[in-house]
């Protein structure tokens, strides 16, 4: 009871009392009733889902520029406006004519998306393939820095590449060669859906399927299907368009018999893909389908605010979270036709403008502190991926990225969640600020989700700014209430029943006293640095570090 007690006496601390009563000269605590109230609005059916391109980016974009202009932040997107610009290739499959594989004399016809989920990021009128071979490529990994190379110089034009979800050494035991060669049970980009797609076009694939099953993807069969055949990719130049007519999964109960029609073992096959010596193996199958598409560019937007730094005004804190969720859907059986992310990410949202709020109640900051709405995370990160391409702010003199996707709504934890372990002096801050709140940090306990690659900071990591993300479904917190089990429970039935779902909605059950700990998290550590001449530094061994390493003659590290 004593441990609960001073766990709810510091949360309170954040909130209420430090608003009721605070000191002149320090920031704002995180209200949990502005927080709802954000959310409440964000994932109410007037903003139909959020959905780039839509009525409800127009009302959520509105919205966003009229609660920044309410907190008295500047312009911080493009010449002096609210926002940057995102044109987004925006696709949507019809009901396919043709979906089948062919084995001998056997067509074997497909269900979409029960057997087999695609889309295309090409923009055309219509996805055809026709009798395409099927090569199974393993892990579809090319990783020479590794010693590893699956595709023995096999050629993959006009063909349609298969693979394994995650990285080699996911399902590995011990004694095997490959163990520890790609982190074990903790994901690399290799092991992202996203690196297989953009191998197999490298490669000169025009199709492309990844077996699912649930342990190595992360989630169900259920996420995978959720976009409903739409797709969605920043506007790239013709001579850049990729080569993937059609991308996606293939089932793994689909899998599994395909392989065995072709006279192979899924099963073997995926441990032969384990060692080095691997080679791609043709499946004597041919794959066909033809949907009709519907394409658009969409003119898309981040929302971008600031709050200009007194003495450094030119190196900047960005605090990110993404506006966008998944639209209209297929109605619950209660009904909802809105996948509204009240969790993931109104909550965030909520958060930006509490950290927000801290800060225009405190002396202004001696560095810029950027806030930071991305567009279509849920479609592949393209927002922060679009900024980090045409930055507004130097990346260079960006000292650190804080992220804030999916918090936990169970209530007080006695630890935060540390997503991408041995990765950045971040995480050596994350660790003092959380001693401050009387709480120690766990890592994230299913690393091989690859959740580090999974959010909009990864966008920027790439460009070697350091980052930090905060995500509840990252790992069991261990809640004051209930311990780790609990935590799990709260994991569980967020990814199980409402991740991408029309359940993500606001409830009278969300206990948000733990958020309120972790927004307070993220404003302290972004305060700190924005008010001193630091710079995060990415640890040895990650693959950031050099990229970093290329622009350190820019800044001050006196």
């Amino acid at each position: 009871m004593i441990l609960r007690s001073l766990a709810i006496t510091t949360a309170l601390f954040f909130t209420t009392s430090a608003i009721a009563q605070q000191p002149e000269g320090e920031p704002a605590g995180i209200d949990p009733d502005k927080l709802e109230e954000t959310v409440r609005t964000m994932a109410s059916d007037q903003f139909e889902g959020r959905a780039p391109g839509t009525v409800g980016e127009e009302r959520t974009i509105g919205y966003l520029i009229g609660r920044l202009q309410g907190l008295g932040l500047e312009p911080g997107g493009e010449d002096g406006t609210w926002t940057q610009k995102v044109p987004l290739l925006h696709t949507r499959l019809g009901t396919p004519g043709t979906l089948s594989f062919k084995h001998g004399g056997t067509t074997k016809n497909l269900n979409f998306p029960k057997d087999i989920y695609v889309s295309t990021l090409q923009p055309s009128d219509t996805a055809a393939i026709d009798n395409a071979p099927l090569v199974f490529v393993g892990y579809g990994v090319d990783a020479p820095e590794r010693g590893w190379d699956d595709f023995k110089g096999v050629d993959l034009k006009g063909k349609v590449a298969v693979f394994l979800v995650n990285d080699p050494d996911f399902h590995a035991q011990d004694g095997e060669e490959v163990a520890g060669t790609f982190g074990g049970r903790t994901m690399t980009y290799y092991g992202r859906w996203t690196y297989k797609f953009e191998e197999a076009a490298r490669q000169g694939a025009i199709g492309a399927l990844i077996v699912h099953e649930t342990p190595g993807a992360g989630y169900g069969w259920n996420v995978v299907e959720s976009p409903g055949g739409e797709n969605y990719d920043v506007v790239r130049p013709e001579d850049d368009i990729t080569s993937l007519v059609l991308q996606g999964w293939i089932s793994g109960e689909t899998a599994e018999t395909l392989f065995a029609s072709a006279g192979q073992d899924l099963a073997e096959l995926s441990i032969a893909a384990r060692r080095r010596d691997f080679k791609p193996v043709d499946l004597d199958t041919t794959f066909s389908a033809s949907f009709p598409v519907k394409s658009d560019v969409v003119q898309s937007q981040n929302v971008l605010a600031k709050i200009s730094g007194t003495s450094k005004p030119d190196e900047s804190i960005i605090y990110g979270a993404h506006w966008d969720a998944y639209g209209e859907g297929e109605p619950d059986e209660q009904g909802r036709i809105y996948r509204a992310g009240a969790n993931d990410d109104a909550l965030g949202v909520a958060g930006l403008f509490e950290i927000a709020r801290a800060f225009k109640s405190g002396p202004a900051p001696k560095r810029s502190v950027i806030f930071a709405f991305w567009t279509a995370e849920e479609r592949g990160l393209l927002g922060s991926e679009y900024y980090a391409a045409n930055p507004i702010y130097s990346l260079d003199k960006t000292v650190a990225n804080f992220d804030l996707d999916i918090l936990q709504t169970a209530g007080l934890s006695k630890d935060v969640i540390l997503v991408g372990k041995g990765q950045s002096t971040l995480e050596d801050d994350l660790a003092r600020f959380a001693q401050a709140q009387g709480r120690t940090v766990s890592e994230e306990s299913l690393p091989e989700r690859g959740l580090f690659y999974r959010a909009d900071h990864f966008s920027l990591a790439k460009r070697g700014v350091p980052v930090m993300l905060m995500m509840g479904i990252a790992g069991a917190s261990d809640l004051v209430e209930g311990g780790t089990d609990s935590g799990q429970a709260w994991v569980d039935a967020y990814t199980g029943d409402c991740y991408h779902a029309a359940c993500d909605a606001w409830s009278e059950d969300w206990n948000l006293a733990g958020a309120v700990e972790d927004i307070a998290l993220f404003r302290d550590m972004g305060a700190e640095l924005a008010n001193n001449s630091q710079w995060p530094e990415w640890k040895d061994g990650s693959e950031f570090k050099s990229v970093r390493e290329e622009s350190a003659a820019v800044r001050d590290v006196r």
